[in-house]
């Protein structure tokens, strides 16, 4: 990797649900399991049935692959003893949503009484990839510009058609029900990192959010580490994904940085990327996307594929053509996680094998070894 001390070092955060293996519905058991694992590496969430694992920053996609599997592996590994259950998807088929609450934390609980149904209702899972940027300034300059092409990032972990029992028709079900949160969707233009201060105390004056967490937007300046967040994707039961999805949000971050740098001027429409990031939420990888850059539908393959070839400088920089070039024509031929699940339902009409679905591909996970077939896991609910 040439010019190693420029690479932008990347990090990713799951987020899980926790399933009962009796009857494949949520467990609200979360705590249970965060006694067994070391809190740097796992948080609790807003909900008792999510938990939250956080990798090291990497500069080589490969190495965050086997951090993010061996994270997995732990958390599996304490479940597994605990008679639990671990899915990455953006939502689970299968709740009982009055057995659901909220972790037992002050802030959970003020969001609760803040803001009722959208907080009971919370019972969803992204993937969050970091993107070293540690200027201020440029990181909310590429935030504001990258929205265009978030939505194909969507399309690609695309895993939560199922919301309460039923198939919603919805490839991300979880983006729109994250959308209605006050703060959700793409960010506004800023062109400082002070404006940008100046509008995160203006909403906690309004008290319509109570702290600079509470800014759901679909991508984000970190408050808390030096980089630009990426918040729109559902989580993703296979790594292959992540790692996909990790790759090009990075070369993505170091194009827009060099086009700042050259003052490279971007005309950003939210209208225009709201209307295309609901069309990914419909449609994931099997219907058509709205390509960014020209605004029209195509199908979701072609726009996939403009997408890497247009980043093939950046992903050579940093030795990543052939291994995201290779993952991305692996998730096409493989379809979106949300087709998967529909075609496991189809074969028999039990949700309860959409969730064995779930939990066979969030188990399935060694970078190292070749893919394969693994043999579907059987929950006792089977």
């Amino acid at each position: 990797m040439e010019g190693v001390e420029d690479t932008i070092r990347v990090g990713v955060e799951e987020e899980f649900h926790v399933i009962d293996l009796r009857n494949l519905r949520l467990a609200a058991r979360a705590d249970l399991l965060l006694e067994g694992l070391p809190p740097e590496s796992f948080a609790r969430e807003l909900q008792r049935s999510t938990v939250e694992s956080n990798s090291a920053p990497f500069l080589r996609l490969e190495e965050l692959a086997r951090d993010l599997c061996g994270l997995r592996g732990q958390l599996i590994r304490q479940a597994d003893e605990l008679g639990l259950g671990i899915t990455a998807a953006g939502s689970s088929p299968l709740v009982e949503k009055g057995e659901q609450k909220v972790s037992p934390e002050p802030r959970y609980e003020q969001m609760l009484s803040d803001y009722q149904q959208l907080t009971r209702e919370q019972l969803i899972c992204g993937t969050h990839v970091h993107a070293e940027v540690r200027d201020p300034d440029l990181a909310v300059a590429v935030a504001h510009r990258l929205t265009p092409w978030l939505p194909p990032l969507l399309a690609l972990s695309a895993s939560s058609p199922y919301w309460d029992g039923e198939d919603t028709g919805y490839a991300s079900y979880r983006s729109l029900v994250w959308q209605r949160w006050p703060t959700a969707g793409p960010i506004a233009r800023y062109e400082s990192a002070a404006e940008y201060q100046e509008m995160i105390e203006e909403l906690i004056r309004s008290e319509v959010i109570t702290d600079s967490g509470m800014l759901y937007f679909d991508i984000r300046p970190s408050q808390h580490v030096p980089t630009v967040e990426l918040r729109i994707c559902d989580s993703c039961p296979r790594i292959e994904d992540i790692v996909l999805i990790t790759g090009l949000f990075r070369a993505l971050v170091a194009r827009e940085l060099e086009a700042v740098r050259q003052g490279v001027e971007r005309d950003v429409h939210l209208e225009a990327v709201r209307a295309a990031t609901w069309q990914a939420a419909r449609s994931g990888l099997e219907g058509e996307l709205i390509d960014p850059v020209s605004g029209v539908p195509r199908p979701a393959p072609d726009v996939i594929r403009r997408l890497v070839e247009g980043l093939r400088p950046q992903l050579e920089e940093t030795d990543d053509w052939d291994l995201v070039s290779g993952l991305a024509e692996q998730a096409l031929a493989g379809g979106s996680s949300a087709e998967r699940q529909r075609r496991a339902f189809a074969r028999r009409g039990r949700l309860a094998d959409v969730v064995d679905l779930l939990l066979t591909e969030t188990r399935d996970c060694d970078w190292d070894r070749p893919a394969n077939d693994p043999p579907a896991y059987r929950s006792a609910a089977s």
